[in-house]
């Protein structure tokens, strides 16, 4: 026999968005969201000093400067998500401090720190955690996204940036983002395709 159900939200879609507010001192609200899904999200952004409100069915986030957050584990559900961590690792690269972030699930999840480091990031690697000393601006640059997750953590960097950022590898972006650029532009970003491979930004 037949059924019902409900498809939820993609929660990694929505921390998404949720961290690019956080980047660009923003204030994005994300709707038709359960906040209990977020909810180690939601967590980190307020240990950072991010402000964070929630409803039912959504969740605002209004940026501003925030602090490093000295331990983030990553794992499965209802922990910290893998598929956040590479846009986490873009976040604290802006953060006030020195974070460290330990990949519990894909433990060589980390191709997006070259790309991260090019724009000036302070990124070391040991073995499945990455230790980032924040520093206070991104500089736009040329990088290349080598996965999905790892491209949307370049686009936040490039949001935050000074100047333009050129991301290759737009395929992956937009294999798990539908309209991304579209969508970032009606919030206020400068987000461009310049050609089938390649997105520019330019930091807000």
């Amino acid at each position: 026999g037949g059924g019902r159900y409900r498809v939820f939200h993609d929660r990694i879609v929505a921390g998404t968005f949720m961290m690019a507010a956080a980047v660009t001192h923003g204030a994005v609200t994300v709707e038709d969201v359960l906040p209990g899904h977020q909810a180690a999200l939601i967590r980190l952004l307020e240990e950072a000093g991010v402000e964070v409100e929630t409803g039912d069915n959504w969740i605002t986030v209004r940026g501003g400067p925030f602090t490093a957050v000295s331990l983030v584990e990553i794992e499965p559900f209802p922990g910290f998500p893998t598929d956040l961590q590479p846009q986490l690792v873009a976040m604290l690269a802006l953060a006030r401090g020195r974070s460290v972030v330990v990949e519990n699930v894909f433990s060589k999840r980390f191709r997006h720190v070259t790309e991260l480091n090019k724009m000036g990031a302070r990124i070391t690697l040991r073995d499945n955690r990455a230790e980032i000393q924040g520093v206070r601006h991104l500089r736009g640059a040329v990088v290349e996204a080598t996965d999905l997750r790892a491209g949307a953590a370049l686009v936040l960097a490039g949001l935050a940036a000074r100047g333009n950022t050129v991301i290759y590898g737009r395929k992956f972006i937009e294999r798990g983002y539908e309209n991304l650029h579209g969508i970032l532009n009606s919030l206020g970003a400068q987000v461009e395709p310049i050609n089938r491979s390649a997105l520019c930004g330019k930091g807000v």
